[in-house]
């Protein structure tokens, strides 16, 4: 199991566009993604839209991504660039 925290950095947080690209990323790895805020103890299966965007995570907001598979430390080190890289929004 792999996991790494990372922070929203994008200015509209994580809203559809954030969340679709991560889905889309995450759905190109046969590990199981999880996600879940920074401080809490339950998290969402990374690969479902509406249980990120049900996460309500702003700018400055922490949360965790874990990877748990054959290919789990490419699946978190992608989604996290692609997290802390504001989404290509920044």
């Amino acid at each position: 199991m792999q996991q790494r925290q990372v922070t929203i950095r994008n200015e509209a947080g994580f809203h559809i566009r954030p969340a679709q690209l991560f889905t889309e990323k995450a759905g190109a790895f046969q590990s199981a993604i999880h996600v879940k805020p920074e401080g809490q103890d339950a998290g969402i299966d990374g690969k479902s839209i509406l249980g990120l965007m049900t996460l309500g995570l702003s700018k400055g907001a922490g949360m965790i991504i874990t990877a748990e598979g054959s290919d789990e430390e490419e699946a978190v080190e992608t989604l996290a660039r692609l997290v802390e890289g504001g989404f290509g929004e920044a």
